[in-house]
């Protein structure tokens, strides 16, 4: 049973892209383009990991990330953010709301499905 993920980004060329990624290496991926698209695909989707944007149309990856750890079946969902942004207090915001990790775009593949292995609930 590969491990699952659902991939939030409103940039469909980044969307694109993690798909490509995640597939090869073997992972089922779910699609989201804002946070309240994933999270009303969040139960359907039954992932593993979660893989969020930060700036996002309708709801923010904060917002995203907040809205999950509000239920308790999802308290232990890691949770990566993958962001242009590196800013130290954007860091701390996304670790406060419940994130488990903080990757910079342009994002390494291999370091991406590494950490994914790493975190994944499976």
């Amino acid at each position: 049973m590969p491990l699952t993920v659902l991939a939030i980004d409103d940039s469909r060329t980044i969307r694109e892209l993690l798909r490509e990624a995640l597939v090869q290496a073997g992972f089922e991926v779910h699609l989201a383009i804002d946070g309240l698209d994933g999270l009303e695909k969040l139960e359907a989707a039954k992932p593993h990991a979660v893989i969020t944007d930060i700036n996002m149309p309708r709801m923010d990856g904060f917002g995203f990330i907040r809205a999950v750890r509000e239920q308790p079946q999802h308290s232990a969902l890691p949770i990566i953010v993958l962001t242009t942004e590196s800013a130290a207090e954007l860091k701390a915001k996304a670790r406060e709301a419940g994130a488990t990790a903080w990757i910079v775009k342009p994002f390494d593949e291999a370091k991406l499905v590494s950490a994914l292995r790493r975190v994944a609930v499976a």
